[in-house]
C-alpha cells in the first residue's frame, strides 16, 4: 500500500509485541489497532528534509528516461504456474454493466511517442471473487435469528463489524482479500498479501466499442494509503468515480487524455466526500490538510486500437512490455515520491534515492488533505502489439524497473490476460507479499467485441 511520510511509530505492538512494518495501522499478527496506541501527529516529520517546494507542495519533475534504460534481458523461463493461495479457497461470482462507446482521437507516429501533460466487447466473460468463506446461517442463540455470519475458526462466534469473531477473536477473511475479474480482452487481479490484516487496493476494469465499431478498454487501479483512515474505502470509490467517469465521458466524444483528466478530478472528489461524511476534515481547504483525511494513489490506462492513454497520481505505475520481447519495454509513468523528486532535482543519484527509509514516501495523492491536485496523463502510440500492466507498489516493488516487469509478464499475456494477471500476483506473494497486490493486464490493441465491465 502507498505510504505518505510517517510520524514516529510504535516500535512493537502493545498487546502482542509483534515488530509492525514501516505504515502499518494494524497489527499483522494480532490485529491491534496502531494508530490508536500512538499520538497522532502530522504526517511529515519535522526532522526529515523536506523535498522541493512550488506553492507550498510537493512537486514531482518529469524528466525522459535514457535510452539504455529499455535495454531488455532474456525473458526467464517457465515459471508462470500461479502458487495456491494457502489462505483461501475460490468462491465464483460474475459482474457485468453496460460501458458505453467513445471517439478515439487521432496521434502521431509509429513507436512509443509521448504526448503528455505532465502538470500535469466483447462479451462478457467470467469475473471471480475468491476468499476464504464465512457461515451465513442465523445464529439460533440470538434473538430475532439475526443473520450475522459465523466465524471460520471456532464454527461458533458471530462477527462483529471490524471482522474479529466475538467469541474467539479470530479475523475474518473479507470479500477483497482475493478479486479476479475478466473481460475478453482485458483483465484484472487483486490480492490482500501476506503481511497485511486487509486489502486496500482496488481495481475497475471495462471494455466497449468506439463509434466507428474499433473497440476500447479500460482498467484503473487505485490504492490506499495506508497512514490515512479508511484507506480501502478511498480506493474503492477512487476506482468506482474514474470507470464511471470515463463511462461518461469517451461515448461522448471526449479525447482521451482529457476523459482521463476528468476522471482523476472525479475519484478525487470522490475520496474528498468520504473526509465530510466521516467528519475527518474541516470546512476549509487549510485546515484539512492537518487532518487525517481518507487518501489513495490511482493509475488508469485506456487503450484503443492504435493508441494507448495513461493517468495516475501517485506511486501507482503502468508499464509497457511488448508480445516480441527483443523489443524494449518502458515504463509509461513517473511517481509522485520523494525518491523520484531527489533524483529530479539532482540532489541524489537514483541508486541513493530509492536506498533510503523515506524512498517511497508519496507526494501526490487523492484525498482532502492533499496540497493539490495535478493530474498526469500521457498518451502512445505503439507500433506493435503487446500488454499495458497497470499495478499498485505491491507488484512493482519486487519488478521495479521495465525489464524485470518484462521478465515477469507471461510471453502469452496478451492472448492470457487473466492468467497473466494471476501470475503476476503470485509472483509477488512468491517475492514476499508484503503488500497488497494489485494488476490489471490491457492487451494493445484492444480486442474487438460486445461492452462489458467488471
Amino acid at each position: 500500500m502507498s505510504q505518505m511520510p510517517q510520524p514516529p511509530r510504535l516500535s512493537a505492538c502493545p498487546t502482542c509485541a509483534e515488530p509492525p512494518q514501516a505504515g502499518d495501522r494494524y497489527c499483522d499478527r494480532c490485529g491491534a489497532d496502531l494508530e490508536a496506541a500512538a499520538a497522532p501527529t502530522a504526517r511529515v516529520p519535522a526532522d526529515q528534509p523536506v523535498p522541493p517546494q512550488m506553492n507550498g507542495a510537493a512537486r514531482s519533475t518529469h524528466q525522459e528516461p535514457e535510452p539504455d534504460d529499455y535495454e531488455l534481458a532474456a525473458p526467464a523461463s517457465g515459471g508462470y504456474e500461479r502458487m495456491a493461495d494457502p489462505r483461501s479457497a475460490a468462491e465464483p461470482g460474475a459482474a457485468e454493466a453496460a460501458f458505453g462507446t467513445a471517439e478515439a482521437a487521432p496521434l502521431a507516429e509509429a513507436g512509443l511517442p509521448l504526448e503528455s501533460n505532465a502538470s500535469t466487447h466483447t462479451s462478457a466473460a467470467t469475473s471471480t471473487v475468491s476468499g476464504a468463506g464465512t457461515g451465513t446461517g442465523a445464529d439460533p442463540r440470538l434473538p430475532g435469528g439475526d443473520h450475522r455470519p459465523r466465524c471460520a475458526a471456532c464454527q461458533e462466534g458471530t462477527i462483529d463489524q471490524d471482522g474479529y469473531c466475538e467469541r474467539c477473536g479470530h479475523v475474518q477473511a473479507r470479500e477483497r482479500d482475493h478479486m479476479e475479474s475478466e473481460l475478453e480482452g482485458i483483465a484484472a487481479a487483486t490480492d490482500r498479501g501476506l503481511r497485511h490484516h486487509r486489502n486496500e487496493d482496488a481495481f475497475m476494469v471495462s471494455s466497449a466499442e468506439l463509434p466507428d465499431g474499433s473497440p476500447v478498454t479500460v482498467a484503473v487501479v487505485c490504492d490506499g494509503v495506508s497512514s490515512a483512515t479508511r484507506p480501502d474505502d478511498a480506493s474503492a470509490a477512487a476506482a468506482h468515480a474514474a470507470s464511471t467517469a470515463l463511462r461518461t465521458s469517451l461515448p461522448r466524444g471526449a479525447h482521451p487524455q482529457q476523459a482521463m483528466n476528468e476522471a482523476i478530478i472525479a475519484a478525487a472528489d470522490a475520496v474528498n466526500s468520504l473526509a465530510m461524511e466521516t467528519g475527518a476534515a474541516a470546512p476549509h481547504h487549510e485546515g484539512q490538510r492537518h487532518q487525517n483525511a481518507p487518501a489513495c494513489t490511482i493509475v488508469g490506462a485506456v487503450v484503443t486500437s492504435d493508441i494507448l492513454t495513461i493517468g495516475w497520481v501517485g506511486d501507482s505505475r503502468a508499464y509497457w512490455v511488448p508480445d516480441d520481447r527483443t523489443a524494449p519495454p518502458a515504463r509509461l509513468t513517473e511517481d509522485d515520491s520523494w525518491a523520484a523528486q531527489m533524483v529530479a532535482a539532482g540532489l541524489m543519484t537514483e541508486a541513493e534515492a530509492y536506498a533510503d527509509e523515506r524512498a517511497h514516501a508519496i507526494t501526490g495523492w487523492l484525498g482532502a488533505d492533499a496540497y493539490e491536485l495535478e493530474p498526469h496523463t500521457a498518451s502512445y502510440k505503439p507500433d506493435r502489439p503487446g500488454v499495458v500492466v497497470v499495478c499498485t507498489d505491491g507488484l512493482w516493488n519486487y519488478a521495479e524497473s521495465a525489464e524485470q516487469m518484462a521478465r515477469a509478464v507471461p510471453p502469452d499475456a496478451r492472448a492470457r490476460p487473466l492468467n497473466s494477471a494471476q501470475v503476476l500476483v503470485g509472483y509477488a506473494l512468491d517475492g514476499g507479499g508484503h503488500d497488497n497486490v494489485t494488476v490489471a493486464v490491457v492487451p494493445f490493441p484492444a480486442a474487438p467485441g460486445r461492452a462489458g465491465s467488471a
